[in-house]
């Protein structure tokens, strides 16, 4: 394929170019019990004891491939990519349960926005550019699968707070309501409206479990541009244009998007919806779709030829779309955040803050922090956009082998968001590390089988699932405080490590790492290869030991790096690790 004649094309190039690959993953022998079926793994390898219902997302790739003359593509038309088209959505139809769900992760799963409604809207979209070459019957089955999932989706709602997952059910709700005229799904798409709303802040972000997280509100602005091509809601336009207003400041200098600032430290940037609000007018959502334009290729987003085969079949349509809806390039666009004039923002309720400043030097600095998650920094230089420092915190094992991180978000935290001081105290939290055996795989298993043909069970044990692996961690007998002071020429980070009836064996502070589990993260990104953290030496390590706490004073020049580290005993506090 030759190069992209315009930056437009980028999204046509990334998102053809993994076309063999998906094809490689179905099934396209005609005779094959599992013709159409995405999932290779379970088809082929035989290393799954179920087909995962999300791989049949590949279907809308291959129907806006076959459908859409993008630049340089072969696919455009070609008889076989219809067949094969037709038959993922035929055996998408054979997989789904009677209650109209689908499973992702485990049999019996019954999983609700995302295996059963991103993928009705993935179907219905397929559907609309492939209808004419349906026959009868895959018409007829096509409708009523279509209808059991959407009265699935308003019935059921899952445990756990994510936004996007919301945003995510409204879009096929509503899709199935526009293809069927079904009453009832309009009346369960107004509940799942108002649901959603609840979980949308004035601030611009929406809650995903316990806080803002960048790379899934680019994905709930994805959605509910989506949404909106069918009906238009002045609600969740003002909710799409809050959301990129607030997104635009994690848009950074190296043309890298969010990351570990965000609650589920997700690094994907959904560009579709940015495109259709440029397209509207929207000129930031124009500047920031063009920021990260240039990001993808130039290798700084996640692109789909680095996810997994289970998440790449996300990437390819999201593309495409934004190819198709490109909202063009006004000639005088406001710049981003990072790119604009010197601004200071706070979110209180976000417990987020992001600055632009000039230093006593006269050169530009760019600086995010979470204090939600105990602190977390990212400073960059605004003439070269290089990252200066990123720091997580600190990662500690104890001598009793559990691992706490200060990287974690808890209601309990002091924060302090005044002017020239951010800071953030309150206990450590054990970090997750659960791993399944090949006897708890098979209990698991088994359990599933025996009792996950309940639907509602389903969903508690889901709930407790998510919990056990997600969102619940234990306050650790480990505190912290972290204070940071934007001075003239350097920012100052001051680091209070108090034990309490512990002792610790390695601890780690600063760096790029990840605690929670969350499977569309921790992609490898370029800008990784320059951060660095501080390891604590021996002799730091019994000093904390020692006297119990330890003060870490760091000063960092905005351009240089750090200048400075001094690691001294402090004074053991009162308070207790817990609550």
């Amino acid at each position: 394929m030759s190069l992209p004649l315009t930056r437009r094309d980028v999204y046509a190039e990334k998102a053809l170019h993994q076309i063999p690959r998906l094809l490689s993953l179905e099934d396209r022998n005609e005779f094959s019990r599992t013709y159409g079926c995405f999932n290779r793994e379970y088809w082929l390898c035989r290393t799954l004891d179920f087909p995962s219902s999300i791989a049949q997302f590949g279907a809308q790739s291959l129907a806006l491939a076959w459908s859409t003359p993008f630049p340089g593509n072969p696919y455009h038309q070609s008889p076989k990519i219809l067949e094969w088209t037709l038959a993922s959505i035929d055996y998408w139809i054979s997989i789904q349960k009677d209650d109209g769900s689908f499973d992702e992760f485990y049999p019996n799963e019954r999983g609700w926005a995302g295996p059963t409604g991103f993928l009705v809207y993935a179907m219905c979209d397929s559907y609309r550019r492939v209808r004419a070459h349906l026959s009868p019957d895959l018409d007829a089955r096509f409708r009523r699968a279509v209808a059991r999932a959407g009265h699935f989706l308003a019935k059921y709602d899952e445990p756990g707070v994510l936004a996007n997952h919301h945003a995510m059910a409204l879009l096929p709700i509503y899709e199935a309501y526009a293809l069927l005229g079904d009453e009832q799904l309009l009346k369960g798409y107004q509940v799942r409206r108002a649901d959603f709303l609840t979980y949308c802040y004035e601030e611009g972000w929406c809650l995903e479990y316990d806080g803002a997280d960048l790379g899934y509100l680019s994905a709930t602005v994805s959605f509910l541009s989506k949404l909106q091509k069918l009906s238009v809601d002045p609600e969740l336009d003002a909710v799409c244009r809050r959301a990129i207003q607030f997104a635009a400041y994690f848009a950074y200098p190296n043309g890298h998007y969010a990351g570990s600032i965000g609650s589920r430290q997700t690094l994907h940037f959904y560009p579709h919806g940015f495109e259709v609000y440029a397209g509207k007018g929207d000129l930031l959502a124009a500047a920031v779709a063009e920021r990260m334009l240039r990001g993808l290729g130039d290798g700084a987003l996640v692109p789909p030829e680095i996810q997994e085969d289970r998440y790449f079949l996300y990437r390819i349509p999201e593309l495409m779309e934004s190819w198709i809806d490109y909202g063009g390039r006004p000639a005088s666009m406001p710049p981003a955040p990072c790119d604009g004039p010197p601004v200071r923002r706070s979110w209180p309720g976000a417990r987020m803050h992001a600055r632009k400043e000039r230093d006593a030097s006269g050169r530009d600095y760019y600086c995010v922090v979470n204090l939600a998650k105990g602190g977390v920094i990212k400073l960059f230089r605004s003439d070269t956009g290089a990252s200066v420092e990123n720091d997580c915190g600190f990662l500690a094992e104890l001598e009793n082998g559990k691992v706490v991180t200060s990287q974690w978000i808890d209601p309990v935290h002091e924060v302090g968001l005044a002017d020239e001081e951010l800071t953030v105290a309150g206990p450590t939290h054990y970090m997750v590390m659960k791993l399944f055996t090949p006897w708890t795989m098979i209990a698991f298993r088994l359990f599933m089988l025996l009792v996950g043909w309940n639907t509602r069970l389903a969903y508690e044990i889901k709930g407790g699932i998510r919990k056990m692996l997600m969102t619940r961690s234990g306050a650790a007998p480990v505190r912290f405080r972290r204070a940071i002071r934007f001075g003239a020429t350097s920012l100052q980070i001051d680091d209070e490590i108090t034990l309490h009836g512990v002792r610790v064996k390695r601890l780690k502070l600063g760096d790029e790492f990840s605690v929670r589990y969350v499977p569309q993260s921790r992609y490898f990104q370029p800008q990784e290869l320059g951060m660095r953290g501080q390891w604590f030496t021996p002799e730091q390590v019994a000093l904390l030991n020692r006297n119990g706490a330890v003060r870490v004073r760091r000063e960092i020049d905005y351009h240089e790096g750090q200048r400075s580290i001094d690691v001294s005993a402090a004074a053991v506090t009162t308070a207790g690790a817990g609550r």
